[in-house]
């Protein structure tokens, strides 16, 4: 198949699958700290952090990986790695080794430089130079694990063979009173990445908008050799912080070859997709709640593109109670297996697995981590209740801004977030 019918079959299959995904080797970038997530990244990295009611945020990345027919993927984690670890463990072993198929985990072992872990996102992939250099991938694909979004690989491999590219970075349209958040870039008519800035002060507007600018997605295809030669180049650059963002993406925009690639639809490529940056609180909270939409921005329903994960073995959920002094019921609500609301009102709510609810009590505009219980009479208003917390009876949360304030977690946007160490109970994050 030529570089043009690859193109050609890219833009018209949703499930494109050849030899230019085969030979792609993916590296998920995990070992974040994720500290603007709070509480909720207290005992966990931030793609461990669950979403939608069963996944967790990697989820959507590694689906991303086998839905696009790549099969060769390492996660490279460092902080606060064991639930994660333990989720890969458990959800995505099903690959076989056999056939060339694998998610490999790579934590920071100090294989380079035995005084330090990661230091920074280009450094974490070349402390793993010579696992890539053992697997010969013909390009590998850099992934950041704590975005939520679907996306064809395999048209972005094929764009980026059919440009000649060395580089090609996904990109996505962002307002742009949030744009100082991400990397910006300038393009030229064909394509080609002109400029590149990292988190700017004052971001400037992209061409054609007055309110948009277009934001590195922090997805980029390497053609393999170019990548071991510009991370070999770094590590060796003492004023570099070894990011891709910060140092490696500029310097490779003057030698050009750098193209940018929007980010589009699954089923149709002249549509934009869904994307979401959940690393801070009220993100995330919107997020979730966006899903109990009539018709959500992200179909997590699309049995064409499915979201894989590890599935718990749990009983459906379950409404009882029906009469004057508790009613079982839920509206505007996503609500996973195991989870029983007992007499209890559930409004524009997300309850994660196995979550209980006991009568009297109201849920509204909250997310229930897995494992939470809620007692009788309580009300819950614009919060996130953190895995295993039990909520004694009677209790209100988000009815009062000064007792939140001195208790709990609250964000920006006043979003109540609750451990279980905040209510005085042991940790139960898995």
């Amino acid at each position: 198949m030529s570089i043009q019918e690859m193109s050609i079959q890219a833009e018209t299959d949703p499930r494109f699958v050849s030899r230019l995904t085969k030979n792609t080797l993916a590296l998920i970038m995990a070992g974040g700290r994720g500290s603007r997530l709070g509480p909720l990244t207290q005992w966990r990295a931030k793609p461990a952090v669950p979403f939608a009611g069963k996944f967790r945020i990697i989820d959507f990345a590694l689906s991303n990986c086998i839905n696009s027919g790549i099969r060769r993927v390492g996660v490279l984690t460092q902080y606060k790695s064991h639930s994660l670890i333990r989720h890969l463990q458990q959800g995505w072993s099903f690959l076989r080794g056999e056939f060339g198929e694998f998610v490999e985990l790579l934590p920071a072992q100090q294989r380079i430089d035995e005084n330090s872990w990661y230091a920074g996102t280009a450094d974490a992939v070349y402390q793993n130079i010579d696992i890539i250099r053992d697997h010969e991938p013909s390009h590998v694909l850099i992934l950041a694990g704590d975005h939520v979004y679907k996306m064809d690989y395999g048209r972005m491999l094929a764009r980026h063979v059919e440009t000649g590219a060395k580089i090609t970075v996904g990109c996505v349209e962002v307002p742009l009173h949030e744009a100082s958040q991400f990397g910006l870039m300038e393009v030229d008519e064909v394509g080609k990445v002109v400029r590149f800035v990292e988190k700017p002060k004052q971001p400037q507007p992209m061409p054609g908008s007055n309110d948009h600018a277009l934001a590195s997605m922090g997805i980029y295809v390497f053609d393999a050799l170019y990548l071991l030669e510009l991370l070999t180049k770094d590590a060796g650059t003492l004023r570099s912080s070894h990011d891709f963002g910060h140092d490696v993406l500029p310097d490779a925009i003057e030698a050009e070859g750098v193209y940018a690639y929007p980010l589009r639809d699954v089923h149709d490529p002249a549509q934009e997709s869904y994307w979401r940056d959940v690393g801070t609180v009220d993100a995330f909270w919107e997020a979730n709640l966006e899903l109990c939409d009539v018709l959500p921005e992200l179909n997590i329903y699309d049995e064409q593109w499915p979201i894989w994960t590890y599935q718990l073995s749990t009983p459906p959920a379950k409404f009882v109670f029906d009469h004057p002094q508790g009613r079982g019921y839920a509206v505007d609500s996503m609500i996973a297996g195991g989870s029983i609301v007992a007499g209890a009102e559930v409004h524009r709510s997300v309850l994660f697995s196995n979550v209980r609810v006991e009568p009297g009590s109201h849920i509204e505009q909250s997310l229930l981590l897995p494992r939470t219980t809620v007692g009788k009479n309580c009300v819950l208003r614009k919060t996130i209740l953190d895995e295993g917390c039990r909520i004694p009876d009677g209790m209100q949360i988000g009815v009062d801004a000064e007792s939140d304030a001195r208790l709990y977690f609250v964000s920006a946007g006043g979003v109540v977030v609750v451990t279980a160490e905040m209510l005085g109970q042991p940790h139960l994050v898995r």
